[in-house]
């Protein structure tokens, strides 16, 4: 189940662009990791909606996206200070909106998921945010994230990225989608502001 807009917005994306979706995915660290802690490593995380293209190769061919809505946007310089000082972000550390980015169990936990799913290492995790706040290089290129995902790309997309590519080629052919259908109503109203 889709839970939220920008997942299900995503889920639009991908289908899109040619990728059968799958749908919180849920991943922790095995427990036998030597880093495991059960009361603190017993609760799933999961990966919001897992795109595989059989037409492509390589990471582009599967895309692992974890989708944050928050209104505000995401500063990619300020989340990873947060993340790099331990800092409490809302009641709790910044680095659990991330943690197979920053901490090694959980992004085994993550990799293993993904391969688990689609038999692939290759893939593109994908940060989905409303908007950018700042430099997206800073989180693409942020070289302890790349680390973990064993340099597989890591990406940000945004609200703007989404639309502006999936507008242009929205039909009148009722969409399959509740997502898809509110963007036709938008394209034939007009609205473009």
């Amino acid at each position: 189940m889709k839970e939220d807009i920008l997942e299900q917005l995503v889920d639009d994306y991908l289908q899109h662009k040619g990728y059968f979706t799958l749908h919180n995915i849920k991943f922790r660290p095995d427990a036998t990791h030597s880093d495991y802690v059960r009361n603190k490593d017993s609760n799933h995380s999961d990966i919001d909606v897992l795109g595989i293209n059989p037409t492509l190769t390589g990471p582009a061919r599967i895309y692992a996206v974890s989708c944050k809505s928050w209104q505000s946007g995401l500063n990619p310089e300020r989340k990873i200070e947060e993340i790099e000082k331990g800092l409490i972000v809302s009641g709790r550390d910044a680095w659990k909106g991330f943690r197979e980015l920053v901490v090694p169990k959980w992004a085994d936990a993550f990799k293993r998921s993904v391969f688990e799913m689609t038999n692939e290492t290759e893939f593109t995790y994908v940060t989905a945010v409303t908007l950018i706040k700042g430099n997206k290089n800073t989180w693409e290129k942020h070289q302890p994230f790349l680390d973990l995902m064993d340099n597989n790309p890591v990406k940000l997309l945004t609200f703007t990225d989404i639309v502006d590519e999936i507008m242009p080629n929205i039909g009148t052919t009722v969409a399959s989608s509740d997502i898809g259908r509110m963007l036709q109503l938008i394209k034939a109203a007009g609205w473009n502001k």
